[in-house]
Parts: C-alpha cells; sequence; structure tokens
C-alpha cells in the first residue's frame, strides 16, 4: 500500500491519493530532483502480476514519452520500484470531462467543437507517430479552468491491445465508446481512435451516451449494428457540417470514416463556417459492417438482466471457454462470449441467493459535508445509496469553494438503499467584506466589485470644500462602509468629487477668450466681456472674472470676462491715464 511520505524510486515523494480506477492509482506526488509536483501512476491488482502486461506497458509508455504536444498529458518517467510499476506523468490541476458533463449536461455547439478541435490537435501527432490510443473516452480527457484539454492515459491504453486482453481473458475501457472492429476481436487502427473520439463528440454534444442497453453485451452489438442515433432529432438547429462529422468519424466501417486524426481536424476546424451550415449530407461510400443474427441472440441470452458500470472501468473477468467451441463462433463470439461468462456465474449466483431477500435493507445517510466531490460519491455509494448526476451549487460562508455543503436526503436521515442522494457543492462565501476604497481610482475598484463579486455598482458625484486638493477619479467615501458585508447583487455606491462642475481659474493664461466662449456654451452660461486698458499685462490677457473659481457653476447664469487692453495715447504719445 502506498502512503503519504513514501518515497518511489528514491526521488517522488508522495503528496496524496488523486485517484482510483481499475487499471491504477493516482497519486500526487513531488519530484525531489526537478522540485516539481507530478502525478504517478501506479498500476494495480492482475496487470502488476502480469509479466506480459507489464513488459508491454513499459514499451509503450516510453514510447508515449515521445509525444509533445500540449493537448497530451506529458510522460516524464516509467519504473518499477520494490513491484510497484509506476509512470511518472505532468500534474493536471483540473477534472476530466466525465465529470464536467456530469456537471454541465449537454455543452453548447462552440465549446464542444474548440474541446473537439484540441483533442484532435493532440491525437494528430500521436498518428503522426503512428501511435494508437486505443481507450478514447471523457475519463481520459482532463480540462483545465483556462479550457486547455490534456489527452492522458497513452502508455496504458497503448499496451491494452486486444491480443493481450484476449490472453488475461480481461475486458478493460468502457464499451461505451469500443469501436465495432474491437468489439469484433480485430486489431486497433487509428480509425479505432476516430470512432471512439466521435461518440465523445455525441456525448459532449447531447450530454447523453448514444447507445444505451440492459448489458454490456447489448451496448457491444449496438456498437456494431446500430447507426448512431439522429443528433437532429436532440438539437434541431445543429449545423450540418456538425451533423457530417459525426456520421463520418463514427462510421462502423473504418472505410468509411476519417483516415487520421488530422483529417478529422481539418474538417472540424472549417465546421462552423456558415457556408457549410447547410452542406448536403453525406452518403457512406461502402457497406457498413454488419454481423449475424444468430451471433447477436446467443450473446443477449448469456447475459440477462446484468447492467454495465457506466462510469468506471469496465473489470470483468471470464472462464476459459472450451477451444474446439470457440472454432465454431465467430469472432465476436470468440471474444465476448468468453468476457461474460463471468457474468453469467454472477446472474446464477443472485437467482440462488436472490429467495432469501424479502426486502430491501434500510441505511443511514453518511455526513459528506466538506469532503470532495468524488470522496462524497464513494461514501454514499458504500452505503448503498445512489448518485444524481446532476450537481446542485449553493452558497456557503462556511465551506469552501468546491467542497461538499449538504445532501438532499440530509445527513442523518434514514432512507432505503438505492435512494437517489443529491450533493450540493458549495460556490464558495455569500457574503463580502467590503474594503476602505476612498483614494483609490474608481474605474479599477468599480471593475473588481463587478466582475469579481457580482456587485452592482453606482458612481456619484459628491461637492467637495476644496476641490483641488482632489483628482476627478479618487474615492472620497463609499456606502456601505468599510467591513460592511454585501452579497452578490447588492449595490455599492462609490463617491467622486464633483470637480468637473466648478469654476476653473481663468486668469492662469492656460485659456484663452475662444476657450471661454466654448466652456459657457457647454455650461448655457450668459458670457459678458469686459475690456480694461492696463499696462501691467499683454492685451488679450485674461484678467478676472465675475465668477470666482471653484464655486459651483448653475445653468443660466452670468459670467463677465475682463480682458486687458493697451491704454489709449494722445497726440504726444502719452497715454491718457
Amino acid at each position: 500500500m502506498i502512503m503519504k511520505g513514501q518515497k518511489i524510486n528514491e526521488r517522488y515523494q508522495i503528496i496524496k491519493s488523486i485517484g482510483e480506477g481499475g487499471m491504477a492509482n493516482v497519486y500526487l506526488a513531488y519530484d525531489t530532483i526537478l522540485d516539481r509536483n507530478v502525478a504517478v501512476k501506479i498500476l494495480r491488482g492482475d496487470l502488476a502480476t502480469d509479466e506480459k502486461f507489464v513488459r508491454r506497458f513499459q514499451r509503450e509508455a516510453l514510447s508515449a514519452s515521445s509525444l509533445s504536444h500540449p493537448n497530451i498529458v506529458e510522460v516524464y518517467d516509467v519504473g518499477e520500484d520494490n513491484g510497484n510499476y509506476y509512470i511518472v506523468m505532468e500534474y493536471i490541476e483540473g477534472k476530466h470531462l466525465k465529470e464536467l458533463i456530469k456537471k454541465r449536461g449537454k455543452l453548447t455547439l462552440s465549446e464542444v467543437v474548440d474541446i473537439m478541435s484540441q483533442i484532435c490537435e493532440g491525437m494528430a501527432v500521436a498518428h503522426d507517430s503512428y501511435i494508437i490510443h486505443r481507450d478514447i473516452k471523457p475519463q481520459n480527457i482532463m480540462i483545465l479552468d483556462s479550457g486547455l484539454v490534456k489527452i492522458t492515459d497513452f502508455g496504458i491504453a497503448m499496451a491494452l491491445n486486444s491480443t493481450q486482453l484476449t490472453q488475461t481473458n480481461s475486458v478493460m475501457g468502457s464499451v461505451h465508446y469500443l469501436p465495432p472492429e474491437q468489439a469484433s476481436g480485430k486489431g486497433s487502427t487509428m480509425q479505432s481512435d476516430i470512432y471512439s473520439m466521435g461518440i465523445l463528440m455525441y456525448e459532449l454534444l447531447t450530454g447523453e451516451l448514444p447507445f444505451r442497453g440492459e448489458n454490456a453485451v447489448e451496448i457491444a452489438l449496438k456498437q456494431l449494428k446500430e447507426p448512431l442515433p439522429d443528433i437532429t432529432k436532440k438539437l434541431p438547429n445543429v449545423p450540418n457540417s456538425i451533423v457530417n462529422i459525426l456520421k463520418r468519424s463514427t462510421a462502423k466501417n473504418p472505410k468509411n470514416r476519417y483516415a487520421d486524426a488530422r483529417e478529422m481536424l481539418n474538417d472540424i476546424s472549417t465546421a462552423m463556417d456558415d457556408k457549410r451550415a447547410d452542406e448536403p449530407i453525406i452518403e457512406y461510400e461502402y457497406k457498413e459492417f454488419e454481423e449475424s443474427d444468430k451471433t447477436a441472440k446467443k450473446l443477449k441470452e448469456s447475459v440477462k438482466n446484468v447492467k454495465p458500470d457506466e462510469e468506471e472501468e469496465e473489470v470483468v473477468k471470464s472462464k476459459a471457454v472450451d477451444a474446439d467451441e470457440m472454432k465454431k463462433e465467430n469472432k465476436l463470439l470468440l471474444i465476448l462470449g468468453s468476457i461474460f461468462t463471468g457474468i453469467v456465474v454472477l446472474v446464477t449466483a443472485l437467482v440462488v441467493i436472490l429467495p432469501k431477500i424479502t426486502s430491501v435493507s434500510n441505511t443511514v445517510v453518511p455526513d459528506v459535508s466538506g469532503l470532495d466531490e468524488l470522496k462524497a460519491e464513494e461514501k454514499l455509494l458504500d452505503k448503498g445509496l445512489k448518485i444524481n448526476s446532476k450537481l446542485k451549487e449553493i452558497a456557503s460562508d462556511d465551506i469552501k469553494a468546491g467542497k461538499v455543503v449538504k445532501t438532499d436526503p440530509a445527513a442523518g436521515r434514514t432512507v432505503k438503499e438505492g435512494t437517489e442522494v443529491t450533493i450540493y457543492v458549495s460556490t464558495g462565501t455569500s457574503m463580502i467584506t467590503l474594503e476602505d476604497y476612498t483614494g483609490r481610482d474608481y474605474k479599477n475598484v468599480q471593475d473588481k466589485l463587478e466582475n469579481d463579486y457580482g456587485l452592482k455598482v453606482l458612481i456619484e458625484k459628491k461637492e467637495v470644500e476644496n476641490p483641488v486638493d482632489y483628482d476627478a477619479d479618487e474615492i472620497i467615501s463609499q456606502a456601505p462602509a468599510p467591513k460592511e458585508k454585501v452579497k452578490e447583487g447588492d449595490t455599492v455606491t462609490l463617491y467622486v468629487p464633483d470637480i468637473d462642475s466648478l469654476y476653473p481659474d481663468f486668469t492662469t493664461g492656460d485659456y484663452t477668450y475662444q476657450d471661454i466662449e466654448e466652456f459657457a456654451k457647454k455650461y448655457n452660461l450668459q458670457l459678458k466681456q469686459k475690456m480694461q486698458e492696463t499696462t501691467t499685462e499683454e492685451p488679450g490677457t485674461i484678467i478676472a472674472q465675475s465668477r470666482p473659481k471653484n464655486t459651483k457653476i448653475q445653468s443660466g447664469a452670468t459670467l463677465t470676462i475682463t480682458v486687458a487692453i493697451a491704454p489709449e495715447t494722445n497726440n504726444t504719445g502719452e497715454s491718457n491715464g
């Protein structure tokens, strides 16, 4: 068991667990050599004891480490330490797309095009290097708060090829994104990744998986036999360009799909052009793949009423099937029939136990307040409860943003096992403590209060005794007062000095009479001019004004300006003064 503080390979110091899955546990760790945080993924269960898988995992992970692209999680190191096989990757502070879909439901068309463009960018680099991911699904796509998308799990996905799966009699990855050729036992190609990307794109646009069923085999058969549901029935206004991208990427026959991710990227890059909105819907050039009805019937009968886990990786072990009998069936029955024999055993066991179950047991809703969403879900599931896929958000002064505030039904309630529980996640404190904003520029404060806190801001002018002591944009007071608490949507008033409506000093030499005429027109003043002879000022200089500086301007008032003129002279050349 990996413990906090433990060092992997005397280098990567474990900080905490950040995720668990059917294939590996993921830890946040500190790289003591390069002084940075990293994600360390450590293989678990049968995979770590399967020598063939481990060798392939190490080889493929090292191959993946050669990929360098902003949309691919970088692989730094691969190794083994005391029986722990690990892969060291770039640490991403974000959520995977499955979490985003659970929280938001369907995304906007522009968001989906942006996300899929980034996925295609990263996968194009991989396909250019002839590297196939083989397990594209929303749980393997991370998205940062900035919107940057990162594809992860290249090393593990590539190691899980169909040959290895057959040898270990186990299947990994979700059947909901499984390409038809992989379901039928054929090898994976770059076009297999394309199919999974198309299914993912449909899920992002609609918030739903295209193929559902009573059990995993039924879903796999739909991947083989049924076309993608018509997205225009859910999104009537979706452009034809998007319909064509979905149709081409999810074709059952790989010949009808894009050749690789770069070809898909080129198509998506122009999908939002207006001229493509009404383009003709494509027709497949090659016949779509079909599987025999006999095989479908046998597979359906083998696993009736077994429901797949849609959110987690499916890890189902099967018993060996007689080789002679296997030869009589087609490739699909060869792979899937053996995989789900174990499920049949499970169903049989339930039939034996079922008569002993007379009623649904009660359980108590645990207190998950203050926990991360995933930890809260684990605790609720442990109590036999179901989780509502739609999270709700609520403000809280006590619980940090992103943590669980409460549940519905509430903690401590006694309910039946299987009851659906809604999780409420904190958006942060609902109250904002105002600072003292006096002396600061009102434009900066207004921007912060409106954009960061969602407050309404009013700017009002206020008379001051000495306007020359203030800047025009300076806050001189506020309401509510500093240290008062407000909530989102409340109004805050910022007061600035009423300087613009006061008379300036026209005698400073900075104003011409023409300037004063424009000033009088602006404030609707009656302007009068008075001439005064003087020998001390240059003619035309403003030497007096009837309204003192810094007094309030009132519309319609009379403003008299005294202008200097030269004294008149007599015939002797002396002035009359």
